[in-house]
């Protein structure tokens, strides 16, 4: 007696009677080999992978009912839905991440520092400062992230794919983070040793130290020192040539309630009177084309949540400890010159 595949003695069986095969044709067309391989998913197992492969999540309970149902009854077609997933404006939003994302990712491979980054507009401030700090990383074994807890699933992802060889991350909320040791701890009162990281991420968190965070499950706050007593602790943990990559919201100065914005003279009066100098920075702003670098950034009348659903303004830093010994030689450079 022939054999067939999957232990089938007669093809026409195999073709009307028996379960699908995992032995594939060779002579299958690839097209139709992927419209089956769709085609074995329910409805509510396609609905629930398109949410995750285009909007990153979990279809919402009643989304995922109104979906399934209108795929039984022949109202939505599975092409519809996912049109109608990345024409949304959730999927603008993604689509910015994941843009910008894979623009660090090139920059680091180029071991570019890449400036006058973009984003779209009516988007948060995400889009520009993730890539900015990230493209900066450059190998370092030894890597804190200093408010992880609340930042972004796709950011937490690439965070834990830059593959330090010590990954921490420090928060006064907890959080699993698969392949990053989480502590929790007051950015204000590191439990670490001197020196003990070489660079050091911090996006949109610094301005929220010491202040009213029940937004995020935290208990109330008030310590006008909090931002200045981070800014000593991060660089504290900063080993020798280490880099504090940072953001923070930029604009006419206001206090928020849960945190507070300063013109970029002030954050820099907070930078260097915490012992930090600014190694580079960039200012990017919101307006009508969406995020752009702006180097002539005038901060008055930029107000949080004005223009979009986050900062009209944000500033992004390198920040290293500063160096006595390279102040005095510098100090003596301009002395020989005056002389």
């Amino acid at each position: 007696m022939e054999e067939y595949p999957c232990g089938a003695a007669d093809p026409l069986y195999v073709t009307q009677f028996a379960r699908p095969c995992r032995t594939r044709s060779v002579n299958l067309d690839p097209r139709l080999a992927a419209q089956l391989e769709l085609s074995s998913l329910t409805g509510r197992e396609y609905v629930e992978r398109a949410y995750r492969l285009f909007l990153r999540r979990e279809p919402l309970p009643e989304d995922l009912e109104r979906c399934v149902a209108s795929l039984e009854q022949g109202t939505l077609s599975r092409a519809t839905l996912l049109h109608e997933l990345a024409s949304s404006s959730e999927f603008v939003r993604v689509r910015a991440l994941d843009d910008a994302l894979a623009r660090a990712r090139q920059a680091r491979f180029a071991d570019e520092r890449p400036r006058e980054l973009t984003g779209p507009p009516a988007m948060d401030e995400r889009a520009v400062e993730i890539a900015w700090v990230l493209s900066r990383y450059r190998g370092e074994p030894r890597v804190l992230d200093a408010g992880y807890a609340f930042a972004e699933p796709a950011y937490l992802s690439e965070l834990v794919g830059l593959g330090a060889a010590e990954l921490v991350g420090v928060d006064l909320a907890a959080a699993d983070v698969p392949g990053l040791h989480a502590v929790v701890a007051d950015v204000r009162e590191l439990p670490f040793e001197d020196g003990s990281f070489d660079v050091v991420f911090c996006i949109s968190t610094l301005e929220h130290v010491g202040l009213d965070n029940p937004a995020y499950g935290l208990v109330d706050d008030s310590d006008p020192a909090g931002v200045p007593r981070a800014l000593a602790e991060l660089g504290r943990v900063l080993a020798t040539g280490g880099r504090l990559l940072l953001t923070v919201p930029c604009g006419e100065p206001a206090d928020l309630g849960a945190f507070v914005q300063r013109d970029p003279g002030g954050w820099r009066e907070l930078f260097e009177g915490s012992g930090l100098v600014v190694f580079e920075e960039e200012i990017y702003e919101l307006g009508g084309e969406g995020w752009r670098s702006a180097p002539a950034f005038e901060p008055a009348g930029v107000r949080y949540g004005e223009r979009g659903p986050g900062a009209s303004a944000v500033l992004c830093v390198e920040l290293r400890r500063k160096d006595p010994l390279r102040t005095v030689r510098r100090v003596a450079r301009a002395l020989r010159r005056e002389g």
